[in-house]
């Protein structure tokens, strides 16, 4: 699996392809974290939020830009499951750096006080919430990411509409792993007190795992 990993990276690297989902998180996080003094829960939520379209973006990328030819040899060389599992994992590894990076940036520019700025906010437990809902947030987007390109979803004029629409479903559905990790960080900020995102995150992982699970399973439909 290390190598297919390897080689997944490699192959997202030099495809550019990796520059559009990053060029839209740079751009929300330029827009909802615009300069310091923000208070350090809303951002921390905001950038959590906007995390996971962008891990959807880049499963859709890692899943599909590979040449069918070289898809069939490295199916064949291990097992078509194990060939879309590295797809996704690099997806979703491309989507926890990046979020884990913009988390320090969020810690490091933000002002760690409420949101009325009376109350101090721990910044440590503060940094620790907002690296799991940036985690929950990368899982549900692998998921969706997942589960909305192929093998589940094959037509490639319903990917990305299927996928908008499910990332703003899983977004702002109350009950969602993702809504309730980043409405926990909000509520934190107008409370003053950080509650660490654990249920969430477990969720959220069990949900990555069985989506993940289901594409991998379908893999083998793949041409």
């Amino acid at each position: 699996m290390t190598a297919l990993l390897r080689y997944q990276a490699a192959l997202l690297l030099r495809s550019h392809r990796w520059l559009p989902p990053l060029l839209l998180y740079c751009g929300l996080m330029t827009i909802g974290v615009w300069a310091t003094g923000q208070p350090l829960l809303d951002s921390l939520g905001f950038a959590a939020a906007v995390l996971l379209p962008v891990a959807a973006w880049f499963v859709r990328v890692c899943t599909t830009n590979e040449p069918p030819a070289a898809r069939a040899i490295a199916a064949a060389a291990t097992s078509p499951e194990r060939a879309h599992l590295a797809c996704v994992l690099t997806g979703f590894l491309a989507a926890a750096a990046l979020g884990a990076v913009g988390t320090l940036v969020v810690v490091a520019v933000s002002d760690p006080h409420t949101s009325d700025h009376v109350k101090e906010i721990p910044v440590g437990s503060a940094a620790v919430a907002g690296l799991l809902a940036a985690l929950v947030s990368a899982l549900l987007g692998t998921a969706v990411g997942a589960l909305t390109n192929p093998p589940v979803l094959r037509h490639p004029g319903w990917a990305v509409p299927v996928t908008g629409l499910t990332v703003l479903i899983v977004l702002v559905t109350s009950g969602s792993p993702a809504n309730a990790a980043v409405s926990g960080l909000v509520s934190g900020s107008n409370t003053g007190a950080v509650s660490l995102p654990l249920l969430p995150f477990a969720l959220a992982a069990a949900i990555a795992g069985v989506g993940t699970g289901v594409a991998c399973a379908l893999s083998s439909r793949r041409g």
